[in-house]
């Protein structure tokens, strides 16, 4: 999911439409409604934040500040103007990136995607020694490989294995998944929704690879071993 913070909601909306189309969940937030609801938000809520696009808000400066202090999710700022002054400012107060007005949605999360890689090397893959390597999943958008062959998966699943994936090891619930791959902060979770995906995910893996990366927890959650 990814958090648009501007405060035209007409230039926001364009935004949150185009990651749609590109397959990314996105809302839209004005910089005072971020702040106070990252001082409040859940955890989970958080965490499933893939990235943050800071358009024209009055103060950016203090925007990153109160982000960088409950996540490491990337921050790209939109500039209006070529401004060396401004984007070093910008860089100063820990935005990831700058980019200049007009850019696409694509390239935003080309360059989130590209941030979190040199933040955790980009891929995670199964960790098994006698499995090493035979699954491969990337947070770019590309679908999974096994054995170096693609995995075609619909864009849900696609996104719920990435979201497992990042969390290797970590057991996460299904409101997890569901606010991380719908981006839905205001609704409850839809249990049923995130067991079809997964059920439909594991059995796919499973005919790959001959075994099942995901471990699932009644009234727990699931947790990606690889």
């Amino acid at each position: 999911m990814y958090i648009v913070v501007d405060e035209r909601q007409s230039v926001a909306d364009q935004y949150v439409a185009g990651f749609g189309a590109e397959g990314a969940s996105a809302r839209f937030v004005t910089a005072e409604s971020m702040q106070i609801w990252l001082g409040s938000a859940p955890r989970r809520d958080v965490e499933a934040i893939e990235g943050f696009l800071i358009g024209d808000c009055q103060d950016r400066a203090s925007c990153t500040v109160a982000i960088r202090a409950q996540t490491q999710a990337p921050i790209i700022a939109l500039n209006e103007t070529r401004s060396l002054e401004q984007t070093l400012a910008l860089f100063t107060a820990g935005i990831d990136d700058v980019v200049r007005k007009p850019v696409h949605v694509r390239e935003i999360i080309a360059r989130a995607s590209a941030i979190r890689r040199r933040m955790n090397r980009g891929i995670e893959k199964a960790p098994s020694p006698d499995r090493a390597g035979r699954l491969t999943v990337f947070t770019d958008g590309r679908d999974p490989e096994i054995d170096g062959e693609s995995l075609i998966l619909p864009r849900r699943e696609r996104h719920i294995l990435e979201y497992l994936a990042k969390n290797r090891g970590r057991q996460v619930t299904k409101g997890q998944i569901f606010t991380a791959v719908y981006g839905d902060l205001d609704t409850d979770c839809e249990e049923s929704v995130v067991e079809g995906h997964i059920s439909k995910l594991r059995k796919k893996l499973r005919m790959r690879l001959g075994h099942d990366p995901i471990e699932a927890k009644r009234m727990a959650g699931y947790t990606f071993v690889g």
